[in-house]
C-alpha cells in the first residue's frame, strides 16, 4: 500500500482525507476516550472484543466503513442491523458511550465511523493481538438497507467462494484468510454450524463433531467458541483448522482449498507472521470506500442520519 509520509501523519493512498494525525488540532484525545471506553469496557466483558471487530467487518463490508450498520431501522427503512446476519451482533452500547464522551469535548468532529475503527483495533490489541495506527478521517454514510446485507460472506461458503467475495473488494486469498483469523476470538451459534452435522461433514474431526452435536443439544442459540482461546487473540484458529475442528464451513473450508491451506498452516506455524498480515490487511480492510468530505457527515447520533 502506497504511504508517504505528510507532515506529522500518514497519508494512505486511495483514500486521501485519511490521516493518522487527522484529528490532531480537532479532538486530540478522541483515540485515547475511545482506547479507555473500549478497555473498561472489555474488562468487564472480555468477550465483547469479538463483537467490535465483527461490527467493523460488517460496518466496511457493505457500502465500505461509514457507520452505516449503527442505524437504526424507521418505519420507512429497514436498516442492516435487522438483517439476520446482524441480529447477533454486540458492543453497539461500546460506541455510543465512546461517542457520547468526545460529542461533549468536540462535538460534531469525531465520526462514529472512525469510532468503530478505533474501537476495532482497541479490542484486537486488548485480547492480545497485534498493535497498529489506522489512519482517520472517515465520514458517516447516509444510507443503510437490510438488502445490502447480501453482500456479507456466509457461513456456508466454500474457500474459493471466499476468494471471489474478498477478491471483489480488493483483497487477496491470503489477505481473506489473514482477516479470517479474527475467529481466533468469539463464538458461533448452532444455527450457522447445524447443517455440517446433518451432512456428516468429512472435513470435521469425528470427535469435534460430537462436541457440536453436544452444543446444539442445547438449541439454535446454543454457542460454541469458534478456537479453544475464545477472548484471547492468537493463531489457535489455526492449530483447530489443522485438527479438522474448525466450527464454521467457511472456516474449515479454508484448510481443505488448494490456494488457502497453505496460508493456514504459514500462520499456524507462525503467529508473528499472523499478526503481521492481520493488521496490514485490517487497516487495508479500514480504507473500503470511505466516504470523504460532503459524500459522507459526521453524526450526532450514531444511529440516525443527521
Amino acid at each position: 500500500m502506497e504511504m508517504t509520509i505528510v507532515g506529522l501523519g500518514f497519508r494512505f493512498g486511495g483514500a486521501d482525507g485519511l490521516r493518522m494525525d487527522y484529528y490532531l488540532m480537532t479532538c486530540p484525545f478522541a483515540e485515547q476516550i475511545v482506547k479507555t471506553t473500549v478497555n473498561s469496557a472489555l474488562q468487564e466483558d472480555p468477550t465483547l472484543a469479538a463483537g467490535l471487530i465483527r461490527m467493523h467487518f460488517h460496518d466496511c463490508f457493505i457500502e465500505g466503513c461509514d457507520g452505516s450498520v449503527l442505524i437504526n431501522s424507521t418505519k420507512d427503512n429497514t436498516a442492516e442491523r435487522d438483517s439476520p446476519a446482524n441480529l447477533s451482533l454486540r458492543g453497539y452500547e461500546i460506541i455510543d458511550d465512546a461517542k457520547e464522551e468526545i460529542e461533549q469535548q468536540c462535538p460534531g468532529v469525531v465520526s462514529c465511523a472512525d469510532i468503530v475503527a478505533m474501537a476495532a483495533r482497541d479490542a484486537v490489541f486488548w485480547a492480545g493481538g497485534p498493535v497498529y495506527d489506522i489512519p482517520k478521517g472517515r465520514k458517516d454514510g447516509r444510507r443503510s438497507r437490510i438488502e445490502d446485507t447480501i453482500n456479507l460472506p456466509a457461513p456456508t461458503l466454500n474457500a474459493s467462494q471466499l476468494i471471489d467475495m474478498f477478491g471483489k473488494r480488493g483483497f487477496t486469498a491470503q489477505e481473506m484468510v489473514a482477516l479470517s483469523g479474527a475467529h481466533t476470538l468469539g463464538v458461533a451459534r448452532c444455527s450457522s454450524f447445524k447443517q455440517r452435522l446433518n451432512d456428516a461433514d468429512p472435513s470435521m474431526d469425528a470427535s469435534f463433531a460430537k462436541t457440536l452435536s453436544r452444543t446444539c443439544s442445547g438449541g439454535d442459540n446454543a454457542e460454541q467458541p469458534l478456537d479453544p482461546t475464545r477472548t484471547t487473540f492468537d493463531n489457535a484458529y489455526y492449530w483447530a483448522l489443522q485438527a479438522k475442528a474448525g466450527v464454521l464451513f467457511s472456516d474449515q473450508s479454508l484448510f481443505t482449498g488448494p490456494r488457502t491451506s497453505g496460508v493456514v498452516n504459514g500462520y499456524a506455524m507462525n503467529q508473528a507472521m499472523f499478526f503481521f498480515d492481520f493488521q496490514r490487511a485490517m487497516i487495508k480492510m479500514g480504507n473500503l470506500d470511505v466516504k470523504e468530505g460532503s459524500k459522507g457527515e459526521v453524526r450526532s447520533n450514531c444511529h440516525r442520519v443527521n
